[in-house]
């Protein structure tokens, strides 16, 4: 194993012996200096097939949350009726490192109702209410609500190869959904008069919202917060955003029969902002 980029003091992204990429963790890798070929013994874990647009991700993510994320993704992986994509290790715990960061500041943040989710998605509920459990315990933090939900939408878009015929019919409406999200990128890109790169953590972020929204305008569900009384201001402060959107919601209204509210537009407005304003090629 040769060292080849070091990311942090435990995390490096070397080439093994048959010249694959893979992220590695263990004490004190990040500290050799590449390219140096490193002991297998000095290795805790490795992570193949890791999309290059999130190793940035490691050096915000603390040493103690990705370690602990690592740990529950090896005990739950085989428990699975789906496989799920190498990149969930570390969304996950990017996610679960600000769920610890907005509990200290209370800073809440909605979320889908649990007992909506868990009528579709009672097993990653269950995953959801696992991990949160034990992130509590191990780090002696008592999470806001919501993060039960917000751990479960993690696997949800994780899921790709189906194990199983239900997820494998899930598995085809994941495909519809990201025709779609390739189609309102495209109208992001002809009505904002730019183009969009695909392979930003703020992309990520935005492709991850609009899954859940689109099986949420197929299940006839809509979010409902508190947060409405911003949307007159945003659309105000964003407006050519607020055009793209309304744009967006026409399309939608056409190709699934199907309106947004003002707070799922709003919801979008602030998602293609952050994707126009920082992720501009």
């Amino acid at each position: 194993m040769v060292i080849v980029r070091n990311i942090n003091n435990n995390v490096s992204l070397c080439v093994d012996s048959r010249g694959k990429e893979v992220v590695v963790f263990g004490k004190g890798v990040g500290t050799v200096k590449p390219p140096r070929e490193i002991p297998l013994s000095r290795i805790e874990r490795t992570f193949y097939d890791v999309n290059e647009c999130y190793l940035d991700l490691l050096k915000d993510i603390p040493p103690e949350v990705l370690a602990f994320t690592a740990g529950q993704m090896l005990d739950i992986q085989d428990h699975l009726p789906y496989e799920t994509n190498s990149n969930l290790v570390l969304t996950l715990a990017d996610h679960l490192a600000f769920a610890m960061e907005r509990a200290k500041r209370g800073i809440f943040v909605p979320m889908p109702s649990i007992y909506e989710m868990e009528t579709g998605y009672p097993l990653e509920i269950r995953i959801g209410r696992r991990i949160v459990s034990s992130l509590e315990r191990t780090f002696h933090i008592r999470l806001l609500s919501g993060e039960v939900q917000g751990v479960a939408m993690h696997f949800i878009n994780a899921r790709t190869a189906a194990r199983t015929p239900a997820a494998r019919a899930d598995a085809a409406a994941e495909q519809r959904y990201e025709d779609i999200l390739e189609q309102t990128t495209q109208m992001i890109e002809w009505e904002m008069e730019l183009r969009v790169r695909r392979d930003t953590f703020n992309y990520a972020r935005f492709a991850t919202h609009l899954r859940y929204l689109l099986r949420r305008l197929a299940e006839q569900k809509h979010i409902d917060s508190n947060n409405l009384l911003l949307y007159d201001k945003i659309r105000e402060e964003y407006q050519d955003v607020a055009s793209c959107v309304d744009a967006i919601s026409s399309y939608y209204e056409r190709e699934l029969s199907a309106r947004l509210n003002k707070e799922e537009q709003l919801y979008l407005i602030m998602h293609i902002n952050r994707v126009c304003s920082g992720e501009i090629e």
